[in-house]
């Protein structure tokens, strides 16, 4: 038996290609906002606020409005900066921990409103990202060092308002982003999660919920760390906010540690793990990472902006594994993104247009057969392969659980290149200009008959 007779239509690995488990696996499926997340993986955060006029990364808890002494911001410059990076949105620091709001609020005096600056911060972010046909999101800190009422029944109604405004006067929002990040001194205090959930889905009911939320989980890191197989098809309990909160940081000096910390050897969608857990739920990893050491503009951090190559790696670690990518990029107190980012970001987008710049050959495959355990593609002559770019049709759950890609050489041996496991929303893989006649991709094991949405190779 050859190498190629091995594959899902045989023996399928070993795993059951069909039964009432596989059913179960493969029954799972993404939310209407869940697949317009898939389409547009990358966007950015944007970390703004008190914090950048102080340059700390968290607050102290002592400002007053008057340490807010930025003066302007050039809304238009950070959407055509995070445009330029290949980026399709943007979720702003609304409120961070520290309490300040970047919004004209009813709620609380400690505003942009009571600061020498000269409008809405929020308003002016979100009405230039529709002007300029980007997405725009809202992050919306639970903690609140600032206000006295946090810790009661009173602060959950205050929260519930703000959410209520964030949500009503900015336009349409794509995605609702909470964390559990809390000092260690802070009053114990058991967020009413649900009652968030139902505001959102309510005001705008086409907003995925992250990372303490039930649309995108968290990918367990601030490092840019994702798994070997990062399955979307997930138990149900990872959606318990409690468990981020625990694991989110806990002061500030935490910052960098988190970046260094990884998650990758937590196995949580194999079929091992799956058979244990009663009740499964799609709920996709997002990867947060800042292209600096910190979250918040600081002159003293210049130097550790990422290179666009750095960038770019971690890209195709989170979008070219089956994750989406929100990559922070902080405005400075001058209200603008820094010219070192900003050339960074630039330099990005045009290596992630590059990708697919050069088709050889792209296909729509659907539902494969019993004939197709393997399948070539053949060129009209010799290419250099840069990129394969694979995605399954995620309306049918997540089930590519390995395969093969082998390179066909002028001399007609064939050559295994990549040797992988889920394919998921997006699978990219570098072929570092290989050369090659063509291409055979061999799915050696699947939930059930395998769903290509399409594959592509690109010199």
């Amino acid at each position: 038996m050859s190498t190629f007779d091995k594959n899902w239509t045989t023996n399928n690995g070993g795993a059951d290609l069909n039964s009432n488990e596989v059913e179960r696996y493969i029954s799972v499926l993404p939310s209407e906002n869940q697949i317009r997340l898939a389409e547009k993986p990358f966007y950015c955060f944007m970390h703004f606020g008190m914090n950048t006029a102080t340059a700390r990364e968290w607050g102290a808890g002592v400002e007053t409005v008057n340490d807010f002494t930025i003066k302007k911001i050039d809304a238009a410059q950070w959407v055509k900066t995070v445009k330029a990076s290949g980026a399709t949105g943007i979720i702003l620091t609304c409120k961070h921990h520290d309490g300040f709001c970047l919004w004209d609020t009813k709620y609380t005096d400690f505003c942009v409103r009571n600061t020498s600056f000269d409008g809405d911060i929020v308003k002016m972010v979100s009405d230039e990202c529709h002007k300029q046909g980007i997405d725009f999101g809202v992050y919306l800190s639970p903690w609140d060092m600032h206000d006295k009422r946090y810790g009661t029944p009173e602060y959950d109604d205050y929260f519930c308002n703000q959410l209520t405004e964030l949500l009503t006067n900015y336009g349409e929002i794509f995605e609702v982003w909470f964390d559990g990040a809390k000092g260690s001194n802070a009053v114990k205090f058991e967020y009413n999660w649900q009652r968030y959930y139902d505001i959102i889905h309510k005001l705008q009911p086409k907003a995925n919920i992250a990372i303490c939320g039930p649309d995108i989980r968290w990918v367990g890191n601030e490092g840019g760390k994702t798994r070997k197989s990062e399955y979307c098809v997930v138990p149900c309990a990872l959606k318990d906010a409690e468990k981020t909160m625990e694991k989110s940081q806990q002061d500030e000096s935490q910052a960098a540690v988190m970046q260094k910390y990884t998650s990758s050897d937590e196995d949580l969608g194999s079929r091992k793990i799956l058979s244990k857990n009663a009740y499964l739920c799609w709920y996709p990893a997002e990867v947060d990472v800042s292209i600096r050491k910190g979250w918040f503009y600081s002159r003293n951090e210049n130097i550790t902006v990422k290179s666009a190559n750095k960038l770019f790696k971690l890209y195709l670690g989170s979008v070219g594994n089956n994750c989406t990518l929100l990559l922070n990029v902080p405005p400075t107190n001058k209200g603008v993104i820094h010219r070192k980012d900003a050339i960074v970001l630039k330099s990005l987008g045009k290596k992630i247009k590059a990708i697919t710049e050069k088709p050889v050959i792209y296909q729509e495959l659907g539902e494969l057969t019993k004939d197709n355990g393997y399948i070539d593609f053949k060129f009209d002559s010799e290419k250099k392969l840069s990129y394969a770019v694979i995605s399954e049709d995620i309306t049918k759950s997540q089930r590519v659980e390995a395969f093969d890609l082998y390179l066909m050489k002028k001399n007609g041996k064939l050559k295994r290149v990549y040797k992988g496991t889920v394919i998921g929303m997006k699978k990219i893989i570098p072929l570092k200009h290989k050369k090659c006649t063509g291409v055979r991709f061999v799915i050696r094991q699947s939930r059930s008959t395998p769903v290509i949405k399409s594959i592509g190779f690109y010199e």
